[in-house]
């Protein structure tokens, strides 16, 4: 922690990343305890009231509180994004620990499915198992920590390909240790870094795909709130001036998947600086 701290304080861009994700997810975490409105609770008689002191963020058409809504928005986004990127670490992660460090059939295999599901673009191919799952967060996590997968195989496959021509991995290996000790003992802490950057770029990827489907109806069925169904609800009023309804939702996308973003970037500079340099 000391050690993070230091590297985040010495880095301006990626304290900057690390400042707005902490001030959302705190938001996320505690902003019902000093907003305690029911995101759910209908005032008709108090619909489409712009920004004020006693609705900071507006209310949308049913008079429901929009500040309330964008932190249950927030909850929602932020924790089925975590789910993702943990799912799609872990399976994508070990196939490509284990393809890399196996090869033959195994790896042929999976990268054959692999290569499948990279034939499609991220988006689309999460679209297409929302739609045959059919509607629902279920169905919205399924499609995009499968859309997630391939990035992480190809990813921790190559690293795998390069760290196991080691000679203290061949060491090990001429004395009797298991491919599951090679991993966690001998490969696994040589890729922690790369797992690192790889989970923030899913983070980010997440935040987006996840608000294009319920923007599209996919993913979060109303009423529970949700930024991308925020957004779709708020169109129905953009041309007639209610802009808060779209404006706020888009605004908490915009900031969470650039600082997601940031600190990946950051973080591939840090532990990778021939990538940075190739990129100059």
């Amino acid at each position: 922690m000391r050690q993070a701290l230091t590297i985040i304080s010495r880095d301006a861009e990626l304290a900057v990343g690390v400042g707005v994700f902490t001030l959302i997810a705190a938001m996320a975490a505690f902003g019902w305890l000093l907003w305690p409105v029911d995101p759910l609770q209908v005032d008709v008689l108090d619909s489409l009231a712009p920004p004020s002191l006693a609705h900071p963020m507006g209310t949308d058409d049913v008079g429901r509180d929009v500040l309330a809504r964008f932190i249950r928005g927030a909850q929602v986004s932020m924790l089925v994004a975590l789910a993702v990127t943990i799912l799609g670490t872990l399976i994508g992660g070990f196939l490509g620990l284990l393809a890399g460090l196996w090869g033959g059939f195994f790896d042929t295999i999976v990268s054959r499915i692999v290569d499948a599901i990279l034939a499609f673009p991220p988006l689309i191919f999460a679209m297409a198992v929302a739609i045959g799952l059919g509607p629902g967060i279920t169905s919205a996590v399924i499609g995009v920590v499968l859309a997630s997968i391939p990035w992480y195989f190809r990813l921790l496959r190559s690293e795998v390909l390069r760290i196991r021509t080691l000679m203290y991995v061949d060491s090990a290996r001429a004395l009797g240790a298991s491919s599951f000790r090679l991993i966690r003992r001998h490969i696994l802490p040589q890729t922690t870094s790369t797992i690192l950057i790889q989970a923030s770029s899913v983070f980010s990827f997440s935040i987006l795909t996840l608000a294009a489907l319920g923007f599209v109806g996919l993913g979060v069925q109303p009423p529970v709130p949700e930024w991308g169904t925020m957004i779709t609800e708020g169109l129905a009023f953009a041309l007639t001036g209610q802009w808060w309804l779209g404006f706020f939702p888009g605004l908490g996308i915009f900031l969470l998947a650039v600082s997601a973003n940031l600190i990946a970037d950051r973080l591939r500079d840090i532990y990778d600086p021939k990538s940075a340099v190739g990129a100059g």
